[in-house]
């Protein structure tokens, strides 16, 4: 059993989970998405804390293996998996490098100053929402949801390129 006991551990801890791939979207990491939101030792156990992109999100469970894997493959054995629900996470603590790898991805990314929220009417979605293929703000929403209830379903005018928009949360 590995014991982390130096503060330089903890910056070789973060490395390790920002290898870890967010199970929805392999191209940005879990410390990225802004999923992961602690490592600290609480009495002599190393403690991960981690807040859900959204209640119920069913990629959580698989981001607790992936987290569990990864230590373990690194011989940390004595840890917890933290959830912890307030404040929730927001999209706001996406870096504009993580918004740039969406956008690369195929995914726009969150606007910073869109209307839209999660339970908000189809009609009060953002009105300009670039395409990532081919950055045309001439779009529109198709499908509330997207391929993952955090997404909405877009469509480009111009290249009929269809796309999700990873909405603001």
């Amino acid at each position: 059993m590995v014991k982390i006991l130096h503060a330089k551990e903890v910056s070789f801890i973060w490395d390790i989970l920002n290898e870890i791939p967010d199970p929805e979207i392999p191209v940005i990491s879990l410390v990225e998405l802004g999923v992961v939101r602690g490592v600290e030792w609480v009495d002599t156990q190393l403690q991960i804390t981690i807040t859900p992109t959204y209640s119920g999100c069913p990629a959580m469970r698989m981001m607790e293996m992936d987290i569990e894997q990864s230590l373990r493959k690194e011989g940390i054995t004595d840890f917890k998996i933290a959830m912890q629900y307030h404040p929730a996470w927001t999209t706001d603590w996406m870096s504009e490098a993580t918004k740039s790898k969406l956008k690369t991805y195929g995914i726009a990314p969150p606007q910073a100053h869109t209307k839209q929220r999660i339970g908000v009417l189809i009609s009060d979605a953002p009105t300009e929402v670039a395409c990532p293929q081919c950055n045309s703000v001439n779009t529109k929403l198709i499908s509330e949801f997207g391929s993952t209830a955090c997404k909405s379903l877009m469509k480009c005018n111009d290249c009929l390129e269809a796309f999700d928009y990873f909405k603001c949360i």
